[in-house]
């Protein structure tokens, strides 16, 4: 009898015990896979992502690079570590939004395998392209494809995302011929770019700014609704005469389906309050990054809306990646 009179203590001090262990959280080193190399677009904004997180946390959060099918292996590599909340991801849109439905294979379920956490940063895209290219608007490329198909190839930063299938909803709107590279990030494509190995690329802003700026790249439409702050005199895909060809990338955090509660709300408080320091939206205004703090609820319903755009725009243009 004895035994029974002490049971409900033993489980309140369970139940006491799952607070406390997620209020001493973190306690060390806190990692954030970036699914590409170091160099690109979302190593760029994920890494001021992370040392502003730190603050937050109380702890490091260390960023490693771990590239390979446009983020997707980066991504998977979170969805199977271990749900403590000391491996986080920085998604990027391809591998949670497009990937699913351009790869035949895909080793994991966003919705089922990852807890959303929040949007980071929504970023704009701009077509560019080696000024050995004879062109100097998106209407002259199109008629230079036309009359050079399969004599243009473009980079991209993987295959099935959106750097790849932007370009892929460019071909069938304006019914050209250009053929696909695919690389390991956006980095070391826009480093074959500038090589002249390939021709066209559309990436986001601040990988291509620079070179855009001293001329190596020569900027012909952003694929956005609107102008780019940064770019105003670079027309938009719809001034162009392709309104379909809209594309804004943007940037998540996530962690692995499973983590607790209490971690996850941790997690989140210091990602809205990094997103929220001026000290990371200069940093992200400088390279034509826009906030996107989030509820988790309103990430997942955000997420909805991008898996079916792009599902529907993948089958349309009958991709299908093997």
């Amino acid at each position: 009898m004895k035994f029974f009179r002490q049971f409900p203590i033993f489980v309140l001090a369970a139940l006491a015990a799952a607070p406390a262990a997620a209020q001493s959280y973190p306690v060390r080193p806190v990692r954030m896979i970036i699914g590409f190399p170091a160099g690109g677009p979302s190593d760029i904004f994920g890494r001021a992502f992370a040392q502003a997180m730190s603050a937050g946390l109380g702890q490091p959060v260390v960023v490693e690079n771990k590239s390979g099918v446009g983020g997707v292996l980066g991504i998977d590599t979170v969805a199977k570590s271990q749900p403590d909340g000391y491996t986080l991801g920085f998604n990027n849109q391809g591998s949670v939004a497009m990937a699913p439905y351009a790869l035949s294979k895909m080793p994991f379920n966003p919705n089922r395998d990852l807890a959303l956490i929040t949007t980071v940063v929504k970023v704009p895209e701009v077509i560019v392209v080696n000024p050995s290219l004879p062109v100097k608007t998106l209407g002259e490329l199109v008629a230079y494809a036309k009359a050079n198909p399969g004599r243009i190839n473009f980079g991209s930063a993987g295959a099935g995302g959106i750097t790849h299938l932007v370009c892929e909803l460019l071909k069938a709107e304006a019914h050209i011929d250009v053929l696909h590279v695919p690389y390991k990030g956006a980095a070391p494509a826009v480093a074959d770019l500038l090589g002249g190995q390939v021709q066209m690329g559309i990436f986001d802003v601040p990988v291509v700014l620079p070179h855009i700026r001293s001329g190596k790249f020569r900027a012909l439409a952003v694929t956005t609704a609107k102008r780019v702050p940064t770019l105003p005199e670079v027309p938009t895909t719809a001034e162009a005469g392709y309104p379909r060809v809209i594309s804004d990338n943007w940037y998540g955090l996530v962690a692995p389906a499973g983590t607790p509660g209490a971690v996850l709300k941790r997690i989140h408080e210091a990602a809205i309050a990094a997103l929220h320091s001026p000290a990371l939206l200069e940093q992200f205004a400088k390279v034509s990054g826009i906030p996107a703090p989030s509820t988790p609820e309103e990430y997942a319903t955000f997420l909805g809306e991008e898996q079916a755009r792009w599902s529907g725009i993948i089958k349309a243009i009958g991709f299908k990646e093997d």
